[in-house]
């Protein structure tokens, strides 16, 4: 059967595929348009599968936040390239991720993909995601952070870093300026006491090491490496770090200026940690040249 221009735009309007490969699935299935769409899932969802191997290190940042503004959802949804990352359909479904996590607080991201939204899991939603756009798609982690009686603000460095304060007491504007401070520095505790004895051992076995090259007595390097254990520790503590709008002063005593505590923060940025693919085009090239010798 003869297939209507405005059945194929029918079908491209309901999949988002293109105008010859809507005409292609009408075309199999004589004109059921149904029957078209079901098919072009299945096998979408079949190569979005394929795609999972691939690396995805770009993406954004999305928050969620509760009504109340008492708790809050820093979620890092990943793609393979930054012009999927800013595309209208990926955005959506990572601000439906980051709110469908405040709603349900899951475990985890595998958790999270399991829960239905309007009728299918958001791991469909994600699949089907791929299958449109030609790209891997993953919900790499979520953090939630809760204010309880407190206060909490989030902090957006474009859609790449994402940061959440939650403070008890404190003027009305702390929480955002911490916030702020988090997204800069990227603090990777809250507080001295929170670094793992093994990270703590570690950096003073380093820093002994150096400090015998002085050739200084034992006592003096037991007293030049407690100092610099300390400053170490201040550089990789929010509440040791000095506050980006007032260096003069560090954020524990802000803090206590302002009869205030830090009960949670977040940062997340897109792609930290993740192994990027290094692209060598001339290499590249050459390679090709050579199959083609």
């Amino acid at each position: 059967m003869a297939i209507s221009a405005a059945l194929v735009k029918e079908l491209r309007e309901r999949t988002g595929a293109g105008m010859m490969e809507c005409k292609k699935a009408l075309t199999a299935t004589d004109g059921d348009i149904d029957a078209a769409a079901d098919n072009m899932r299945r096998e979408g969802l079949a190569k979005a599968d394929k795609k999972a191997g691939r690396v995805a290190a770009e993406g954004r940042i999305a928050t969620a936040v509760s009504d109340d503004k008492t708790v809050a959802v820093l979620l890092e949804a990943n793609c393979e390239t930054d012009f999927v990352g800013k595309n209208d359909d990926f955005v959506n479904f990572a601000e439906l991720a980051a709110r469908t996590a405040l709603d349900h607080a899951p475990a985890d991201a595998e958790a999270l993909a399991a829960i239905e939204v309007d009728g299918e899991s958001l791991d469909a939603k994600r699949r089907a995601l791929v299958a449109k756009l030609g790209e891997n798609i993953t919900i790499r982690r979520f953090r939630r952070i809760e204010a309880g009686d407190g206060k909490l603000d989030v902090y957006m460095h474009g859609a790449r870093i994402g940061s959440a304060v939650a403070v008890a007491g404190g003027e009305s504007e702390l929480a955002r300026d911490l916030a702020m401070h988090v997204a800069a520095t990227a603090p990777a505790h809250l507080s001295a006491d929170d670094v793992p004895q093994e990270r703590r051992d570690a950096e003073k076995e380093l820093l002994m090491a150096q400090a015998r090259d002085s050739g200084k007595p034992e006592d003096i390097i037991e007293k030049m490496v407690e100092g610099r254990l300390r400053k170490y520790l201040g550089e990789i503590t929010l509440m040791g770090q000095p506050f980006v709008k007032d260096p003069d002063t560090t954020v524990e005593k802000l803090c206590k200026q302002q009869n205030a505590t830090v009960t949670d923060y977040a940062r997340l940025e897109v792609g930290e940690g993740i192994e990027k693919k290094q692209e060598d085009f001339a290499a590249e090239v050459k390679a090709q040249a050579e199959k083609t010798a």
